[in-house]
């Protein structure tokens, strides 16, 4: 099973977005599935479902995070501005494709409130949208750890 198609099936087994992307993304990396699970749990519908920043996003900035080289006192500063520019690259190509990067725009509606999140239940936003964003953060991800694992 692919990466992305490991990310999906944890979705769909009602992993949050980020739990799904960081785990799929982080254990071929060393990061055992658990961990990776909890380290990402709070991540999920935008930040703890408060409806901010996509949690497929902050699920692939994590995991763009393992691909720094050191965070040693003298190299961390140097090696945290790579990986800025990495998930900056990940939010533009991420926006570019679906159109922002913020979960209450990508959803329509404000899943932060009992009724908005009622509404993308019942209207299976979930499914409908976010399978594809699972799907765009992880291949674009992939990509960028590709390149930085050179």
């Amino acid at each position: 099973m692919s990466v992305t198609e490991t990310a999906v099936a944890r979705f769909q087994q009602e992993y949050s977005c980020s739990q799904a992307v960081f785990s799929a993304l982080a254990e071929p990396r060393g990061v055992e599935r658990d961990l990776a699970l909890r380290i990402s749990a709070g991540f999920g519908g935008g930040l703890a479902r408060s409806a901010g920043t996509c949690g497929c996003i902050t699920g692939a900035a994590m995991a763009l995070g393992l691909a720094q080289r050191s965070v040693s006192p003298e190299e961390n500063k140097k090696e945290r501005e790579t990986t800025y520019q990495r998930i900056q690259r990940l939010l533009g190509a991420f926006a570019e494709r679906n159109g922002s990067t913020v979960c209450l725009e990508l959803l329509g509606c404000d899943i932060s409130t009992a009724e908005g999140l009622a509404h993308a239940r019942q209207a299976g936003l979930f499914q409908s949208r976010c399978v594809k964003l699972v799907r765009d953060a992880v291949e674009l991800a992939e990509v960028i750890l590709a390149e930085a694992e050179r």
